[in-house]
């Protein structure tokens, strides 16, 4: 007993201090990893998908912006030749117009120009 130290009625054994290293099941740990790698590649897809759409909404966006853009300038355009857009009466006076054959030809030749930029 002269290794050993008494003190409190309570025998202490010299070496390291802390707790001793559980004895873990080499199996549970590894299955325990391959579902932790599994859920970690679940979230980073999730992410990825959620990311990719949120790119999506904002080209098309983007998109719409640039047409509402081209119709301005074409606005102008007629304004500048002294013309006053059928839209910007209609807007003056209040009413409500529908999209004239003129309009929809407009939009459609945007369209090309915006599809260079979007999907």
């Amino acid at each position: 007993m002269d290794d050993n130290k008494v003190s409190g009625g309570k025998v202490k054994k010299p070496g390291k201090r802390g707790r001793k290293p559980a004895k873990i099941d080499l199996k549970a740990k590894l299955e325990r990893s391959r579902q932790s790698a599994r859920e970690c590649r679940a979230r980073k897809k999730l992410r990825y998908q959620y990311l990719e759409e949120l790119v999506s909404s904002r080209e098309r966006a983007i998109c719409a912006l640039r047409e509402e853009l081209e119709m301005y300038k074409q606005w102008c355009t007629a304004m500048d030749q002294g013309k006053i857009p059928s839209e910007i009466k209609a807007l003056l006076s209040g009413e409500d117009i529908k999209p004239t054959a003129n309009q929809s030809k407009q939009h459609k030749a945007v369209k090309p120009e915006c599809a260079e930029h979007c999907p």
